[in-house]
């Protein structure tokens, strides 16, 4: 990859070669894509003003009963997936009009969510551009193989790829790893105004271990904000997992790639329930979002319910979602993602094609 420069803009309409049987999608999208000030405002007001309430009520039941503080600290977690998706608008320059207010914004949230900003901004924008391309798989996204590349990798390697798609390291290590340890290094390819933002949210947040130390005592501090983020990156990367690994998702390769039909059939749309809708900051329209990520997420709804080319697309239910951890390998014949069994049956039919030829 080629050394990055300021973060590009995320990509709100097809490259010039991209076709769709959908000829009237740029207008279609357009309609929802200006910025609501006081919606946005409000969001702030709902959305990071209980996060700061709730580590004010865990400081003053400090030292009490353990479920108040694990019930507290669960809760805070949830608000800051609601946090992280005013970030994630704000990096997409979608939450507010004025650029200056969401970069403002979105390092304020960055710092919240343990996330550098400009640095996440760039790596998300590189995901945003060639989602589904299976050529430009590798940066802002789920390790993905297909079955011949599952096949013919080394044991060693079947074995990592084994591990990193357990659901366990998915859920639990990968939030860790990533919210924890990643976001506190910066990429080499990263600019070097990218690489910079990585090293003052580290310095933001020793800064704020320190006060916080001092409140609540450096233990106590660090093991309630592991599980608050373990708790709100845990279901951060649920989200994005389900979003993009679902058994019909869209995978394509060369000038067959779509940039539309990667859109609409290579991202999910997740129907939450309510109340998780309001926490995942309307996300689950998922399939709106990458065919416009200038559209705010508090107008993703409406234009959901409004288009009949967003309800074209089948929902993925919380249930049938627990479905998606069963597809791994990308099979390009079949034109879906399948399990580990697939590949295994597809290795020994190649070894007794082989085996036939040979004798």
């Amino acid at each position: 990859m080629s050394k990055s420069t300021n973060a590009a803009p995320i990509p709100e309409e097809a490259p010039p070669q991209s076709a769709t049987n959908v000829k009237n999608w740029r207008e279609i999208v357009r309609r929802y894509q200006d910025p609501c000030l006081r919606r946005a405002s409000w969001q702030i007001v709902n959305s990071i003003g209980p996060y700061l309430l709730l580590w004010y009520l865990l400081y003053l039941t400090r030292g009490q009963a353990w479920w108040i503080t694990g019930a507290l600290a669960v809760l805070a977690g949830l608000f800051l997936v609601r946090i992280f998706i005013i970030f994630h608008d704000c990096g997409h320059g979608s939450f507010f009009r004025s650029k200056r207010a969401n970069d403002i914004l979105g390092i304020i949230t960055g710092i919240l969510t343990l996330t550098p900003y400009h640095h996440w901004r760039w790596e998300h924008a590189v995901h945003h551009a060639g989602a589904g391309h299976l050529e430009r798989r590798g940066r802002g996204d789920i390790w993905t193989l297909t079955v011949d590349e599952y096949n013919n990798a080394p044991k060693w390697k079947r074995a990592a790829y084994h591990f990193v798609r357990h659901p366990l390291v998915i859920i639990g290590l990968l939030p860790f790893t990533l919210f924890v340890i990643a976001h506190r290094i910066p990429a080499a390819e990263a600019s070097k105004r990218d690489r910079a933002s990585v090293h003052w949210t580290n310095l933001a947040l020793l800064a704020i271990a320190a006060g916080m130390g001092l409140l609540f005592g450096l233990v106590p501090f660090l093991l309630i904000q592991l599980v608050i983020i373990m708790i709100g990156g845990g279901l951060g990367v649920w989200l994005f997992y389900v979003q993009h690994q679902f058994e019909d998702v869209y995978w394509e390769t060369g000038e067959k790639w779509d940039f539309a039909a990667a859109a609409l059939e290579g991202s999910s749309y997740y129907k939450l329930p309510r109340v998780l809708q309001w926490f995942s900051g309307n996300i689950g329209f998922h399939h709106i979002h990458h065919l416009s990520s200038r559209i705010p997420n508090y107008h993703l709804e409406r234009a959901h319910h409004s288009e009949p080319l967003f309800q074209s697309v089948k929902p993925i239910t919380l249930l049938g979602s627990l479905k998606t951890l069963n597809f791994r390998l990308w099979d390009p014949e079949r034109r879906k993602l399948v399990g580990f069994r697939q590949a295994r049956e597809k290795r020994k039919r190649v070894a007794q094609r082989d085996s036939g030829l040979a004798s």
